[in-house]
């Protein structure tokens, strides 16, 4: 791995219990030379475990909390120690495929692209179904002058099969966390990410962010990855989860996305709010109002344990999770060195 170029920085999405397989996916079908970062954010006992072993054996880097992580705090830790003109973030829920790395590399050597991103599907059987093949973000000004965001993924839901004959390598705006790689040489102008960002739309921002700067975002559709979300939850996912989708934790990314970049709080924003901890209601309480039905699938009988019972009682326990946690480690990372360490290491611009 002394001859890498690039660095593999894994962080935490939303639920450790498909850890093993994802990192697993990595070692099979990355066949050029990388150094890996392996971020573990308070994962149970049997996962840190797995994770230990698998550093000793492989000789990779493992940074560990005894805390749960936002997205890009995690991504913080990792990135601070990168020495290698790429890094690539993944989150540790995805299935790679061969030759994923080698075609990102590639794409941005030949483009000088910013940001490179794979054709990204999602759930299984993997590979089958895109969840996103770039797309747009950006922000346009409407009649009454007010500053609006322009969100859009390509070709979602749409078959890979059917996809991929016709999509090619093109510069976008969007791409996604689930897997991107970037020009480490950015982050001398950018600095870190955006702590404040703590668990959703933060790839817009970063995106932006690059735009902003006169960088670049490519779709790379050679590059072929899985995210696999959940469920099913183990147990002891679920309080890493509940907090990883509060209510708080949009709530203040987005009011931080809306702010940073003087939104208008208009229909974007609104639909977001009324959303709030659908995640959640879908994987987690779903399942116990079906088993509470006895799996009779009537509407109305299911609305109200939901939103009668479950919800309300949720949403007391899930502000009491983001409240304590906020108290106890809600201070932003201190990275003073970034842009130094990567001055030192002399990356070149192409």
């Amino acid at each position: 791995m002394l001859n890498a170029q690039v660095t593999i920085v894994a962080t935490p999405r939303e639920r450790f219990s498909y850890a093993r397989a994802s990192l697993e996916s990595i070692f099979q079908y990355t066949q050029i030379p990388f150094q890996l970062i392996y971020v573990d954010g308070n994962s149970p006992l049997q996962v840190r475990q797995y994770l230990e072993a698998k550093a000793q054996e492989k000789g990779f880097s493992l940074i560990r909390t005894d805390y749960y992580l936002s997205p890009n705090r995690a991504r913080n830790l990792g990135l601070a120690e990168v020495n290698t003109k790429y890094v690539v973030f993944v989150d540790n829920d995805v299935i790679v495929s061969p030759g994923w790395l080698e075609s990102l590399i590639r794409c941005a050597e030949e483009t000088g692209a910013t940001v490179v991103g794979p054709l990204m599907c999602h759930e299984q059987p993997v590979h089958e179904v895109v969840h996103c093949a770039g797309g747009e973000t950006h922000i346009i000004r409407d009649a009454t002058g007010r500053r609006r965001l322009r969100e859009k993924m390509y070709k979602q839901g749409h078959r890979v099969s059917d996809v991929r004959p016709q999509v090619q390598r093109t510069q976008t705006e969007l791409c996604e966390f689930h897997c991107m790689l970037v020009r480490t040489q950015i982050f001398q102008q950018l600095g870190v990410f955006d702590e404040s960002m703590l668990n959703t739309k933060e790839h817009l921002d970063f995106c932006m962010s690059v735009a902003q700067t006169g960088g670049t975002v490519y779709l790379e559709p050679e590059s072929l990855i899985t995210y696999v979300p959940g469920p099913p939850l183990e147990w002891t996912d679920l309080h890493y989860y509940m907090l990883r989708w509060s209510d708080a934790w949009e709530l203040a990314s987005l009011n931080r996305l809306r702010e940073k970049w003087d939104l208008a709080e208009d229909g974007y924003f609104q639909h977001k709010y009324k959303a709030l901890g659908w995640r959640r209601r879908d994987t987690i309480l779903m399942p116990v109002v079906r088993w509470l039905t006895l799996g009779i699938r009537n509407q109305m009988l299911e609305k109200l344990w939901m939103y009668g019972v479950l919800a309300p009682i949720e949403k007391l326990l899930n502000r009491y999770l983001a409240t304590r946690y906020a108290k106890l480690y809600l201070q932003p990372t201190k990275i003073p060195d970034v842009a130094s360490r990567q001055k030192e290491t002399a990356i070149s611009p192409s």
